[in-house]
């Protein structure tokens, strides 16, 4: 029987793919893009509008057609589920790699049987300059491991008991139905946070001379917040509170080459 894998996110599946390839097996590779980290859940398995609204809103990329593209996923998740195909969810230790494998486990709850495991952790990261290193919360996702990780995991790949499938399920409509804007993932377990969290962390960095975006958008991504803030969340964030006055932007506030920002009351200079 034929075997697809599953990630979340298009960097892990390319690097899955490489290592499948290079251990010379013809094995499927679906991505799952959707960082469920962040935004609202609610209604996610009913219809893709909201989650489709939501990316809408913070990406900069006008061409994009989100509604289509979770539609599209919408029906490839259901074709998964329907199939009779074994199944491996690679995860890591980040809240958005959890919900998706909660995602998962709720979707083939009626076929516990085809679903596998890899599980991956900050122990698996071989390389000894990545900055998941520096992290007290160990924070992972699949897209940081190499192709040579991954291949050397396939064989690890191992049924998940029906009980816990079960109660993965649970666990992800406690998810939507909480609702929040954001969700930490701690000690196993989900709370809901707010993009306050993150707006504060820019105004606590914004200074009275200008300074690269990157900056603070590098000090946030590498914050402990219970999930991996995404270069495109900052971005976001940060024309959001320019729209608000809190902050004064100057730049492509689309991209990150020529942004800067300083506080919204400084006289920053020119």
């Amino acid at each position: 029987m034929s075997t697809v894998h599953l990630t979340n996110g298009d960097v892990a599946a390319e690097s899955l793919r490489t290592a499948l390839r290079e251990a010379g097996r013809d094995d499927r590779v679906h991505a799952l893009r959707d960082d469920l980290a962040v935004g609202p859940l609610r209604g996610v398995d009913d219809t893709p509008d909201v989650r489709a609204a939501f990316w809408d809103r913070v990406s900069a990329d006008t061409k994009r057609d989100f509604l289509r593209e979770f539609r599209e996923q919408a029906a490839a998740l259901e074709n998964i589920a329907r199939g009779e195909t074994n199944l491996v969810i690679w995860h890591g230790e980040s809240a958005a790699d959890q919900l998706t494998l909660r995602r998962v486990c709720y979707h083939l709850r009626n076929s516990p049987q085809r679903l596998n495991e890899v599980r991956l952790s900050i122990r698996d990261l071989t390389d000894p300059n990545a900055w998941a290193h520096s992290r007290k919360d160990e924070a992972t996702s699949v897209g940081m491991f190499a192709p040579a990780v991954l291949q050397a995991r396939l064989q690890d790949a191992a049924p998940i008991s029906v009980l816990r499938i079960s109660r993965l399920a649970l666990e992800w409509q406690e998810v939507k139905h909480a609702n929040g804007e954001t969700r930490r993932w701690r000690d196993n377990t989900f709370t809901s946070g707010s993009f306050a969290e993150l707006d504060t962390l820019i105004l606590e960095r914004a200074t009275e001379d200008w300074q690269a975006a990157t900056r603070v958008a590098t000090e946030l991504m590498s914050a402990e917040l219970g999930f991996l803030v995404s270069d495109s969340i900052v971005l976001w964030r940060l024309r959001e509170l320019a729209a608000t006055r809190r902050i004064k932007l100057r730049g492509n506030a689309n991209a990150w080459r020529t942004l800067e920002l300083c506080a919204a009351l400084a006289a920053c200079p020119h």
